[in-house]
């Protein structure tokens, strides 16, 4: 082994960094999109993976996945374990590096590690609202050693047997999105659908957080895909270029299918777009060349568009499409890499159908789809049902809509309607005074109970609506959250291009004590507001004596 370079080995350690980053900003892309109660859950069982996977690789995946080979191609052995004799990784033929290690063997185990980490993470997505939090922990562990490290072995290490049979894949599109995909399909079959599925969808709780988590995706996944060559050098630039390119083209692919199908080009959907070209992109992104990456992404945008119907097909609760974002893109893009390979660009690669290759390459890279998918799916399915059978994966369907009370005691916001009324007047330093005293009613006099039910925005001004309240007469005025329902439910649009018909609508409830002089007045300045005389009552009130 050559003495380490240290260009090379920062530059691995910067991408371990950003694979690392993923994982947190995976968390916010999922938690912004289930709903409110289940935030937190969804943040923890992301961010768990980072504890747990991180163990498991250092003890016994790393070994497994790089360890040398235990003489069948399958898996490596155990000389590893720990890292108690630790050994150069074994890169020279892995496809990806030119034979001069340039790196420490321990900047290696990290880098690989982090995407040990994000891979099962993965699975959350499709699982949404379903996890019992110890199953999923077991499981994270179990799911790491027997089925992660054995493929990344098959295709990583020099010895595995797909390398051997020369399937390619530059950093994932097999080992972490088709892998995690399969399992997926497993996991479904073992907890099963939520409630009322597919007849009641579920609105996300904050966008502006799913496009966050996905600005970190696209960030961190110049790590992702530029420090497979383990070196700082033009094959990892052009890595990084193909990267960023095949995202953007999907995501101006999605938007236009989205504008002709559901007539609105969305942020949601285009983030959607630019991780289905970043999932696609992944096998391929140190084999290809920038053209060939544009022509990637932009399938990935088309074909991970129609496979959103995939999981009514299939009758799979995908909560959020991991299966036609991660599963098909993994896949799209594992096969396209046998038409689109260059090695005019990589030399340890392979030329493809469109560079003259023939079909030698697309064939084995076929095969590579096939023995990993049918495998993940084979020990995912066994792993999870026994999870299920001893400690319980799925939660009580009781526990479905509020996981984060359920398991956390706790909940994500703590915000309403009201208190997210605006109100005019720069900010201002809070300065001591007496409470504000509540108006009084005058004994003797006769007072009235008027409640009405408002639509949010024209009683969006807080002061407004209280200043109006007030000048009509009003004694007190108490504001509150309400649902009603309706006749004909709304339709709302909700993230990539579903729709759910609401059959209770958001309103404001305003409660006014007022004296029997003024009801007429409250009355008219509600009507003002938009509230309708149905659903406006008057009530004789009685002060309560201090």
């Amino acid at each position: 082994m050559s003495a380490p370079n240290a260009g090379d080995t920062a530059w691995v350690l910067v991408c371990a960094g950003l694979v690392l980053f993923m994982t947190p900003g995976l968390a916010a892309f999922y938690g912004g999109m289930v709903r409110t109660r289940n935030v937190l859950a969804m943040l923890q069982q992301n961010m768990i993976a980072l504890g747990v996977v991180s163990l498991t690789w250092v003890l016994v995946g790393y070994t497994i996945a790089f360890g040398d080979d235990a003489g069948s191609g399958l898996f490596g052995n155990l000389e590893l374990f720990g890292l108690t004799d630790l050994k150069v990784p074994p890169a020279p033929n892995l496809h990806v590096v030119d034979g001069r290690i340039t790196i420490p063997t321990l900047a290696f185990v990290l880098f690989q590690m982090m995407f040990a980490v994000i891979t099962p993470a993965l699975v959350t997505g499709a699982t949404a609202g379903r996890l019992k939090f110890g199953g999923w922990v077991l499981f994270l562990a179990v799911w790491s050693i027997v089925v992660y490290a054995p493929i990344a072995h098959w295709l990583w290490h020099p010895g595995g047997w797909l390398a051997k049979f020369g399937t390619q894949d530059w950093a994932g599109g097999l080992v972490v999105h088709a892998s995690a995909g399969a399992a997926v399909l497993a996991v479904l079959l073992v907890v099963g659908r939520r409630r009322d599925w597919p007849h009641t969808a579920a609105p996300p709780n904050s966008i502006p957080l799913t496009i966050v988590g996905a600005g970190i995706l696209w960030f961190g996944w110049f790590g992702f895909n530029g420090g497979d060559g383990l070196q700082a050098n033009g094959l990892a630039a052009q890595a990084v270029l193909n990267t960023h390119l095949a995202a953007a083209a999907a995501m101006l692919v999605w938007l236009a299918l989205e504008r002709v199908t559901d007539g609105h080009s969305t942020v949601v959907g285009a983030v959607s777009g630019a991780v289905a070209g970043l999932a696609t992109v992944t096998p391929t992104a140190g084999y290809v060349n920038a053209a060939s990456a544009v022509a990637i992404g932009a399938l990935a945008g088309l074909v991970c568009h129609f496979a959103l119907k995939l999981k009514y097909l299939l009758r799979l609760d995908d909560a959020l499409d991991v299966l036609a974002v991660h599963f098909v893109g993994g896949m799209l893009g594992t096969l396209l890499l046998g038409l689109f390979g260059n090695r005019g660009v990589n030399p340890l690669g392979a030329d493809g159908l469109f560079l003259g290759g023939g079909g030698g390459l697309l064939w084995r890279q076929l095969v590579g789809v096939v023995s990993v998918v049918a495998f993940s799916f084979v020990l995912t399915w066994l792993i999870a049902a026994g999870v299920q059978a001893l400690i319980g994966l799925r939660v009580p369907p009781a526990d479905q809509e509020r996981l984060d009370q359920a398991q956390q005691g706790a909940d994500a916001y703590h915000l309403g309607g009201v208190t997210s009324l605006t109100a005019p007047g720069a900010p201002r330093r809070r300065t001591a005074t007496a409470p504000a005293g509540e108006p009084a009613v005058p004994p003797g006099r006769r007072v009235r109970l008027v409640t009405a039910l408002l639509e949010p925005d024209p009683a969006a001004n807080s002061a407004d609506l209280r200043d109006a309240l007030l000048r009509a007469g009003a004694i007190s005025v108490i504001v509150s959250d309400a649902a009603v329902a309706t006749t004909t439910p709304q339709a709302s649009l909700l993230p990539r291009g579903y729709w759910q018909d609401q059959p209770l609508a958001a309103r404001l409830r305003v409660t006014v004590l007022v004296g029997a002089d003024g009801v007429g007045a409250v009355l008219d300045e509600l009507d003002r507001m938009g509230a309708r005389r149905a659903d406006t009552f008057v009530q004789e009130a009685e002060r309560v004596q201090s």
